[in-house]
């Protein structure tokens, strides 16, 4: 029985450690939609709560996430000091549909490419729409995976939290 205890009680802790909330985001390049590099902590660094949501062209659930969030965006920026960072991991045949598919959806936030895929295997997930906030000192708070409509209500709450408002 106690080393079924102890068993399970170190799984739990193990779990905890590889939780990447309360984390340093991880000093990797990407780049924007022009192929410049760009450094992902420097984007943290200006003391704004960042919100980054990584998405695909293919992936239904992440478009209706950034649409959502879309339309509160403007609100959030002017009330919490917000930005988002939507992180493309569309490989590069694909990257040709991101520009068009923005232009066509009126996405008026940051656009980056991890085409890659080194900035989500460091935070180490698999499923997309992936979902995090950075708060104005660089340290990520939060994260979900997934999209259901509402959601976008959730995430207003944690930064509104972090704003102090």
């Amino acid at each position: 029985m106690k080393v079924t205890l102890s068993l399970f009680l170190l799984l739990i802790l193990s779990l905890g450690f590889t939780n990447p909330v309360n984390k340093r985001l991880p000093n990797i390049n990407i780049t924007d939609l022009q192929g410049k590099p760009v450094n992902i902590q420097e984007c943290t660094a200006d003391g704004k709560i960042t919100i980054i949501s990584f998405w695909a062209t293919w992936c239904a659930p992440c478009k209706r996430e950034l649409d959502a969030i879309s339309e509160l965006y403007p609100t959030w920026v002017s009330d919490y000091n917000v930005k988002l960072l939507a992180i493309t991991i569309d490989n590069a045949r694909a990257l040709t549909q991101v520009k068009p598919l923005i232009q066509e959806k009126g996405w008026e936030f940051d656009i980056l490419v991890d085409s890659k895929q080194e900035l989500q295997q460091a935070l180490n997930f698999q499923a997309i729409p992936q979902t995090f906030v950075v708060d104005q000192n660089g340290d990520i708070v939060y994260q979900h995976e997934g999209y259901s409509p509402g959601d976008e209500y959730e995430l207003e709450k944690v930064i509104q939290k972090l704003s102090g408002k």
